[in-house]
C-alpha cells in the first residue's frame, strides 16, 4: 500500500488530473450499456492505453478504471462475484499506464440505489464500500477518489470505508439539479456538502461531471468559502446536446482551458476534466498551466 500526502502534491499545485474514461473506452469499442469496469478483465491493453494517453498528455494523477466496481453497481451485470478481480485490475492496469508518470488514484462511484428509498439498507452499503476500498489499497493505490456522488448518507458511509485503508480520501459531488443547477440530485449544496464531508474527515472535497467549466468556477468559489480543504474540480466539457441517442460535447479543449484560470482563483487545487473531455483537453490545460513546480 502506498502512502501519499497530499500537503506534498499542493506544494505544486495545480494539479493536473485526467480526463474522461468512459467516453475514451467507448471509442475503443465499448458498447453501450456495457460495463466499462469489466473491461479490466476482457480487454486490459486498452483500459491501460487510456491510462498512458492522459499521462503522456500531462496528468499528474490518473484514475483507476473502477467507477462502478462496487459489488452493488456490478450486481445488475451480473457481475458482482468478479468485484475483487475488478478492482485489482484497474489499479494494475492504471500503474501500467501511467508508468511512473502520474499518480494512481482509485475510483469509487456511487452504489446507484438510495438510503432514503430504502433500496438499501446501511449496513449493506458499508460492507460493498468497504470491500471495494481495501482491494483498491491492497492493489497499491496512492489516494481514494468518490466520485459523482450525490447523497450525503452515502458519500458519508462510503468515505468511513476508505477512512479505514489509511490511504487519503478525496469526496466529489455532481451539482447538476434544482433551479440553478448547483444541487445534488438530492438537493445537496455545496455548503451542505463541504461541512458535512469536512466533518467527515476527508482529505479533499471537490465536484465533478453534472455541469460544464464555467458552471463549476461558481460551484468551486461556494466550496472555498465553505471549507479550508484542498478542492478537487472536474468539469464536463459543457453541457451536452443529444445527437442520435447520444451526448455531444460542443466545448473545444482551448476553450476549456481557458476557463481553467478563473477556476484556479475559485480555490481549486487539483484540476481534471469529465464526460466529454480527452486527452486533448488535458493537453490544453497543461499548456496553460505550464509545467508544474518541483
Amino acid at each position: 500500500m502506498n502512502l501519499v500526502n497530499l500537503d506534498e502534491l499542493m506544494a505544486s499545485a495545480p494539479v493536473l488530473l485526467d480526463g474522461a474514461l468512459g467516453t475514451e473506452l467507448l471509442r475503443r469499442g465499448l458498447e453501450d450499456g456495457a460495463c466499462p469496469d469489466s473491461w479490466n478483465l476482457q480487454h486490459p491493453d486498452l483500459v491501460a492505453e487510456v491510462a498512458r494517453s492522459y499521462a503522456q498528455a500531462g496528468s499528474q494523477i490518473v484514475l483507476t478504471n473502477t467507477f462502478r466496481a462496487n459489488r452493488i453497481a456490478l450486481q445488475p451485470y451480473g457481475l458482482a462475484d468478479q468485484a475483487r478481480a475488478i478492482n485489482r485490475a484497474g489499479v494494475g492496469l492504471a500503474r501500467e499506464g501511467a508508468g511512473g508518470h502520474a499518480r494512481v488514484f482509485a475510483s469509487l462511484g456511487p452504489s446507484g440505489k438510495l438510503i432514503a428509498a430504502e433500496e438499501i439498507g446501511e449496513a449493506e452499503l458499508r460492507a460493498a464500500f468497504e470491500e471495494q476500498a481495501a482491494v483498491l489499497a491492497e492493489a497499491g493505490a496512492d489516494a481514494l477518489v468518490l466520485e459523482t456522488m450525490s447523497d450525503a448518507e452515502e458519500a458519508a458511509i462510503a468515505l468511513a470505508a476508505c477512512r479505514r485503508t489509511g490511504l487519503p480520501a478525496v469526496v466529489s459531488f455532481t451539482y447538476d439539479s434544482g433551479r440553478r443547477r448547483d444541487r445534488t440530485l438530492t438537493g445537496l449544496t455545496p455548503e451542505q456538502a463541504a461541512a458535512r464531508m469536512t466533518d467527515a474527515g476527508a482529505d479533499a472535497i471537490g465536484a465533478n461531471c453534472g455541469a460544464g467549466i464555467a458552471e463549476y468556477v461558481e460551484i468551486c468559489r461556494r466550496l472555498r468559502a465553505a471549507t479550508r480543504l484542498p478542492l478537487w474540480i472536474k468539469p464536463n466539457a459543457g453541457l451536452p446536446e443529444i445527437e442520435n441517442g447520444r451526448p455531444v460535447y460542443r466545448c473545444s479543449p482551448e476553450e476549456f482551458a481557458e476557463r481553467v484560470p478563473a477556476l484556479l482563483e475559485a480555490g481549486a487545487a487539483f484540476v481534471g476534466g469529465c464526460c466529454g473531455t480527452n486527452p486533448e483537453f488535458i493537453r490544453a490545460c497543461a499548456r496553460r498551466l505550464g509545467p508544474p513546480c518541483a
